[in-house]
């Protein structure tokens, strides 16, 4: 579960973030903050892991408690909600290394937008494993390969099909496995999960046994 702390000096505005984030699979909320010195209170007492960081508080910029935010917690995520404009405010949020920048006045689904793609581009380079794809480092910086076009001889349809089982079965799936319970053949099982797997959305697993090269599995990859 993703902890998001909301700091924004209008308590009904908080209010109503609160409740677009509570909305969301996936993600708590772990507090909510109006103040500069309320927030790294919250940041420490709390441990989130993202912040959304309004600009215009009280008693510090916004701008300037984004560096104290990470000097009291170096692995905060932030993404600023706020109503500023000015380039050079942007400039400054996107060196200081937030995951997104929202502008006020925005819908639900702005915000759903952005914290599911914080959901699974960023929270996966949390996760436990040692290095990086390129396709986690594309997720992270929007380099999006959806629109690559399908292997010759695939279809849109059968592809659905295809991320429909890996979604809804617990364990990995061999490609001979996935073949079986699509009723198509193995090698048009392994094009489309091969495919999967280089645009991102499937986890590859080596299962060792037996004589012979490493048995390829693939499992949807879950985010958070």
């Amino acid at each position: 579960m993703i902890k998001v702390l909301i700091i924004d000096d209008d308590f009904m505005v908080a209010k109503v973030h609160a409740g677009f984030v509570r909305q969301m699979p996936g993600f708590t909320v772990a507090g909510v903050a109006h103040t500069g010195a309320q927030a790294l209170e919250a940041v420490r007492r709390l441990h989130p892991d993202l912040v959304l960081l309004d600009i215009h508080l009280p008693d510090i910029s916004g701008l300037d408690l984004l560096q104290q935010l990470r000097e009291a917690a170096p692995e905060l995520d932030v993404l600023i909600i706020s109503a500023a404009r000015e380039m050079d405010t942007v400039r400054r949020a996107l060196r200081g290394g937030i995951v997104h920048y929202l502008m006020k006045p925005f819908s639900q689904e702005d915000l759903r937008e952005r914290l599911e793609h914080y959901q699974q581009a960023y929270r996966p380079l949390a996760a436990a494993k040692s290095t990086a794809d390129q396709s986690d480092v594309n997720r992270v910086f929007g380099v999006s390969r959806t629109e690559r076009p399908l292997p010759k001889g695939c279809s849109v349809e059968t592809l659905q099909l295809v991320e429909q089982l890996l979604r809804k079965t617990e364990t990995d799936l061999s490609a001979t496995e996935a073949a079986e319970l699509l009723g198509t053949s193995r090698v048009s099982a392994r094009r489309y999960l091969e495919y999967l797997s280089e645009e991102g959305r499937v986890e590859v697993r080596l299962r060792y046994g037996g004589v012979g090269r490493p048995e390829r599995r693939y499992a949807w990859r879950q985010a958070g």
